[in-house]
């Protein structure tokens, strides 16, 4: 009698198997036309396939094949591996000649898409044909780090703060010329003229797009907290309120999709990119508030005992050492693009260097604890919008995790963190990702193989840039010399 691919290794749990059943209801209820089977890939993107609900139904046990070659592109969607040599270009056996891998849905993250008519959605992990995960799956890198904190009896908790831009969508360019890796991009303008921070008027301006926004999310059962007008032209950020383990995560790659998505759909064009070119623009962040809990009762193994001189308890403080310890390490899974690090800059909000400080707006890592505050925390303001948040929460996990090995102690408060004597953050991607590859606890967490991977791919990203010639040189030079 054959079995089901989850079946035959084992891959679900009691729970999921009983989730699945219940999707499979739902089909056979007629609920559903198609369910979109979706993969993070390695940048944080989602691909997958789009299956009619009489082929959905078996897959969902069965999984469903991609090919190997998803794992070979770079951001422009180009395969930067040889993938027709022996491994795949990866030296890994199962990867090579454009060989399928299997996705198979975690049945615990069906949705339905409130702007797709019965559309539903699931997202799925990456296994090689032989049930072993893939090596280069990173929600399982995440999943990895989350059991190593579970063996200490803890638990991670993570809000999101996300910065975002949206823009009139004017025209798409899809002229035959605009295609290419990557195509054109469209042509937009303004929803906002910007600097007006937070100004009632300018969010009832745009009342419309944030109540389809709200709407939309909140119908994803998305722990949707604020809505606000940002800083710069366009601008907007959305935040979300604490959840646990992969949820933050799985929450911050479902809500990248759905804001394009839904925005597209209503003549918007949504982009997470860091710093657009558009005029008195303002950069984006991502900053994660951070924070462990005892799986035991469920307290927040932040908050400092009454009396204590510091935010955060011993366990926290170690942390939050480790975060600061790792800082340059992890800055290439924080903000993994070119674009990403013409946001670190003095005095804009955006940090510069690994240092820390009580609600400091300055700093890498600002603190936010005191005795009695059960919502203790580690804000991190380094990351970019566009981080894959598989890569980003596990880098934090397993720096944290090294500060409370080694007892850490992060100094004292950074009370003027743009002065404040400290090791400099990496100013480009290409320093970011010597800095990873010189972690030795970082490479040790996400394994020597998978680093040499991603490092692969990024510096693959620079070249393709440094062959360019930008407007700048061509301003600076073409008339001068």
């Amino acid at each position: 009698m054959s079995t089901s691919f989850a079946e035959r290794f084992g891959l679900w749990s009691a729970q999921q198997k009983a989730e699945a059943a219940e999707i499979v209801g739902r089909i056979d209820a007629g609920e559903i036309d198609v369910l979109r089977f979706a993969w993070p890939d390695q940048h944080g993107v989602l691909r997958g396939k789009t299956l009619v609900a009489e082929a959905a139904r078996g897959a969902l046990a069965r999984g469903i094949n991609l090919t190997t070659t998803l794992l070979a592109k770079d951001t422009s969607h180009r395969s930067v591996f040889p993938v027709f040599s022996a491994g795949g270009g990866f030296a890994l056996e199962g990867l090579q000649g454009g060989a399928d891998f299997v996705v198979l849905p975690d049945p615990s993250t069906f949705r339905m898409l409130p702007w797709a008519p019965r559309t539903a959605w699931v997202l799925c992990d990456a296994y090689m044909k032989d049930g072993q995960p893939c090596p280069f799956a990173t929600r399982r890198i995440l999943q990895r780090a989350l059991t190593q904190l579970g063996a200490q009896g803890l638990e991670f908790v993570a809000g999101l703060e996300v910065e975002f831009h949206v823009f009139k969508l004017d025209q798409e360019a899809m002229a035959l010329a605009d295609a290419g890796q990557p195509g054109t991009p469209p042509s937009v303008s303004l929803l906002t003229h910007g600097h007006q921070y937070l100004t009632e008027l300018r969010y009832d301006r745009v009342d419309g797009l944030m109540e389809l926004l709200r709407r939309e999310l909140q119908a994803l059962s998305m722990p949707l907290h604020s809505l606000e007008i940002e800083f710069g032209p366009s601008q907007f950020e959305l935040v979300f309120g604490p959840t646990a383990g992969l949820a933050p995560a799985d929450t911050m790659i479902l809500l990248r999709s759905a804001i394009k998505q839904i925005c597209q759909r209503h003549g918007y064009h949504a982009t997470f990119m860091c710093r657009p070119r558009i005029p008195s623009v303002m950069s984006s962040g991502w900053h994660l508030h951070q924070s462990l809990r005892h799986a035991e009762g469920g307290d927040n193994a932040f908050m400092p005992a009454a009396g204590s001189a510091d935010p955060l308890s011993p366990l926290g403080m170690q942390y939050l050492a480790g975060l600061q310890a790792h800082a340059c390490g992890a800055a290439a899974l924080a903000s993994p693009t070119l674009n990403g690090y013409r946001r670190y800059r003095p005095f804009s909000l955006a940090p510069d260097r690994a240092i820390w400080a009580q609600d400091n707006r300055g700093a890498m890592l600002r603190v936010l604890g005191a005795p009695g505050d059960s919502a203790s925390r580690i804000e991190n303001r380094v990351g970019e919008p566009t981080a894959n948040p598989y890569l980003y929460l596990a880098s934090q996990i397993f720096s944290g995790l090294h500060g409370i090995a080694q007892g850490m102690d992060p100094g004292p408060s950074a009370d003027a963190p743009y002065e404040t004597p400290a090791r400099q953050l990496p100013r480009s991607l290409d320093a970011a990702l010597d800095a990873l590859q010189a972690d030795a606890v970082l490479v040790e967490g996400l394994g020597q193989a998978f680093v040499d991977y991603y490092c692969h791919i990024k510096r693959a990203e620079i070249a393709r840039f440094n062959l360019e010639v930008t407007e700048w040189e061509h301003r600076e030079y073409f008339d001068m010399f």
